[in-house]
C-alpha cells in the first residue's frame, strides 16, 4: 500500500521559512513526478510546485523566487523549501505523486495523496 507522510507545516511570522517534507513508502517513486499542492478555506485546491524524475522543476507564479522543490530518491522523499512567507501562503499543503503526469499542474494526474499538513502565517 503506497503511503505519503507530510511533516515540517506550523504556524510562521511572515517574512519566516519553514521547509516541508513528504517521506513515500510501498513503492519506488524514483521515474515518477513528485508535487505539492495546497488548498486555502473556502479555495479550490491549487498546483504550488513539482518535479520530474529527471529533475526539471515548476512553479506556479506566486511562489517563484520563494519556494524550492527537491527530491532524494534515495530516500523516496520529497520537500518544499518555503522562504519568505506571506499570509496568502496559509493554506493546507498536500503532496502527491503521479506516475504518468502529462500536465505538471494538474491535480487529477497525481495518483497518490498525503494527508496534509497546515501552513499557517501570521501577519
Amino acid at each position: 500500500q503506497v503511503q505519503l507522510v507530510e511533516s515540517g507545516g506550523g504556524l510562521v511570522q511572515a517574512g519566516g521559512s519553514l521547509r516541508l517534507s513528504c517521506a513515500a513508502s510501498g513503492r519506488t517513486f524514483r521515474t515518477y513526478a513528485m508535487g505539492w499542492f495546497r488548498q486555502a478555506p473556502g479555495k479550490e485546491r491549487e498546483f504550488v510546485a513539482a518535479i520530474r524524475w529527471s529533475g526539471s522543476t515548476y512553479y506556479t507564479d506566486s511562489v517563484k523566487g520563494r519556494f524550492t522543490i527537491s527530491r532524494d530518491n534515495a530516500k523516496n522523499t520529497v520537500y518544499l523549501q518555503m522562504n519568505t512567507l506571506k499570509p496568502e501562503d496559509t493554506a493546507i499543503y498536500y503532496c502527491a505523486v503521479g506516475t504518468s503526469v502529462v500536465v505538471i499542474a494538474n491535480a487529477l494526474d497525481y495518483n497518490y495523496w498525503g494527508q496534509g499538513t497546515q501552513v499557517t502565517v501570521s501577519s
